[in-house]
Parts: C-alpha cells; sequence; structure tokens
C-alpha cells in the first residue's frame, strides 16, 4: 500500500542553502534512505547523499530528520502520519558539503590525538589474559559505528563552535575511557582526558546516549565512570597527599 509523501529536503552547498518541496511515493516497509534515493531517481538527480550499506552498520547516512540526528538508513516511514510532513536536513554540527553530505574531519582528527593501546612491556599479543567482565565492558563501547550522532547532537561543540579545538565529544572520550578501563592498558589517561580532551565540559546531559543507534550507554558506562576517576586524581584529599609525599609527577 503506498502513499503521497510531503518531503522539505535541505539543498545547498558551503556557501548558503534553503529546503526544498517534494512530493513522492512511499510504499509500505520503507525507510528514509529509499524515499531519498527515489527522489534521487525521479526528481533530484544531484542530490548529495552519504550512504553505504544501509543496514545501520556503517554510519555514513547519518542526518537530522525532522530536527533528531537520526540514520536515513533506521528511520521507518511507519513512524510518521501520512499528513505529516517529514524534514531532512544535514547535521548541524559540522560543516556542510552539499545537500546533506557534511564534512565530519574533525572526528578523525580527533581521534589521531587519542594514544592507542598501550599493553605492559615485553607482552607479547598472543599472552594477553582477561576476565570475562572486562571483555564485556569493552565490548559495549567497541559496538560505536562512527556514525557521529552523538558527536553531533552534543551542545559543547553544537552550540559552541569554538569549542572543537579543546573538546574531543563523546565518541572519543569514550575512547579514553574504554582504554582507562582496560586491565592490559598501562597508560594513565585520566589527566589527558580532563587537560587535553575537554572531559570537563561534558555536563552529562545523556543527549548523546539518546541518539546512539547502537543503545551504548556513553553516559552511564563511560563517561560519569571518567568524570569519576579524574575527580578521584585530582579532588581527593587522600590521592593528594599521596602526591606531596611521593612526589608523583601528574
Amino acid at each position: 500500500m503506498s502513499y503521497q509523501a510531503k518531503f522539505r529536503v535541505w539543498r545547498g552547498d558551503a556557501t548558503g542553502g534553503d529546503l526544498q518541496d517534494f512530493t513522492v511515493e512511499v510504499n509500505e516497509g520503507e525507510v528514509v534512505l529509499d524515499i531519498i534515493h527515489r527522489l534521487q531517481a525521479t526528481q533530484a538527480a544531484d542530490l548529495a547523499v552519504r550512504w553505504n550499506c544501509k543496514a545501520g552498520k556503517c554510519g555514513s547516512c547519518s542526518a537530522e530528520i525532522n530536527g533528531k540526528p537520526r540514520l536515513l538508513c533506521m528511520t521507518r516511514m511507519s513512524t510518521f502520519t501520512e499528513a505529516e510532513v517529514v524534514t531532512v536536513t544535514p547535521m548541524r554540527t559540522f560543516p556542510v558539503i552539499r545537500d546533506l553530505v557534511t564534512d565530519v574531519s574533525f572526528n578523525y582528527t580527533k581521534a589521531r590525538e587519542i594514544p592507542s593501546f598501550t599493553p605492559p612491556e615485553g607482552l607479547k599479543p598472543g599472552e594477553y589474559r582477561m576476565q570475562q567482565v572486562d571483555v564485556e565492558r569493552s565490548q559495549e563501547f567497541r559496538k560505536c559505528i562512527e556514525c557521529y550522532l552523538c558527536q553531533n547532537t552534543c551542545h559543547v561543540v553544537r552550540d559552541h563552535e569554538e569549542n572543537k579545538e579543546s573538546f574531543a565529544g563523546p565518541r572519543y572520550l569514550m575512547r579514553i575511557a574504554e582504554l582507562e578501563m582496560h586491565p592490559l592498558d598501562v597508560a594513565d589517561r585520566r589527566d589527558s582526558a580532563q587537560d587535553e580532551h575537554g572531559l570537563g565540559f561534558c555536563n552529562i546531559t545523556k543527549c548523546c546516549t539518546e541518539v546512539c543507534p547502537e543503545g551504548i550507554h556513553i553516559t552511564d558506562n563511560a563517561l560519569i565512570p571518567m568524570k569519576e576517576r579524574v575527580a578521584d586524581r585530582k579532588y581527593d584529599p587522600i590521592v593528594w597527599l599521596g602526591d606531596k609525599l611521593f612526589r608523583r609527577n601528574r
């Protein structure tokens, strides 16, 4: 069973643009990405959109649908009424390249700034031993498909462009937390999380968790525990006294 849906799609580039209205056929079982492809095939051949797997695993088709950051391929048309106007816009936090495609290179820059996994000296890959609970903790964070919806919705950079230089964003603070919690990682990442990657900017509103298509508990399981570890290091009076007595470098 099909019907004619009303779509508003942002068209433009880095110099500017506007929303353009379309009326397009929708069939049962389709997702928003299907409709964008139909628009390309029938009415707007030059409409730019980034996508790859259409299975919610590549993270390529991130956009904003009716103002909410979502994956185009995982947003079913059945969630909207037939009379509802569906508005599709690019992610707001990143510069527009064209139409629905944004420049997400900010995220790759932040990824390169995080020191990699650091096992104990002399420990070879075949000698790694971990408890199952530690494996499971890391596996939740490893489900990330790097769609950057959490980065896009985080108001620290969404509303304050000037923060991008000093704030890694929830996706990469989660990466730091994963490595800090890893029993075989010997690097102490607490000071760098706070001083170099902007952990203190996060005020745990959980907006990143709410938009994660993989259901990762970014705030509760990564950001808050990391904040607790930083607080222990910086503000616990016993730790402070130990630093003074033993002159530990911080």
